[in-house]
């Protein structure tokens, strides 16, 4: 895990991209924040040799290839898997299927997308506070 590599924001909705946008400037934080409306696009941002990314935020209803193809894809690719990349989904709703399906894949947490700016500003925080205080064998190369 790249702690000072960018923040993925994989997002279709343009209106909550820029609402993440006013947070994550807000908050201030070190990292590149990288959005894509498009999994595809995401992937293969994430798949060049150069790029370390510190977490992934997905979307799960995105275009073309929704949030559980695109984890499938990087949880199964050798050369992804090495770079210890935190894939977190972050969504307006769930079902249990839903859940138990992403913790199937690997995924480090599911979130449902807080409906008032504070709160969601509050989870972000949480979120990158959390994984910035996280260890992974990555640090050890």
């Amino acid at each position: 895990m790249n702690k000072k590599g960018p923040i993925i924001v994989i997002e279709d909705d343009e209106d909550d991209q820029e609402i993440l946008m006013e947070i994550f400037k807000k908050l201030g934080y070190e990292n590149k924040i990288v959005y894509f409306l498009d999994s595809n696009k995401a992937l293969e941002y994430i798949n060049r040799t150069d790029v370390r990314p510190f977490l992934i935020l997905s979307d799960i209803n995105l275009p073309k290839m929704d949030g559980f193809e695109l984890r499938n894809k990087i949880f199964t690719n050798e050369q992804l898997q090495t770079k210890c990349i935190p894939y977190l989904f972050f969504t307006t709703g769930a079902n249990k299927k839903a859940v138990t399906d992403a913790y199937a894949m690997s995924v480090q947490g599911f979130f449902i997308k807080p409906s008032s700016m504070q709160r969601l500003e509050n989870t972000i925080k949480k979120i990158i506070e959390y994984w910035q205080e996280c260890i992974a064998p990555s640090q050890y190369e």
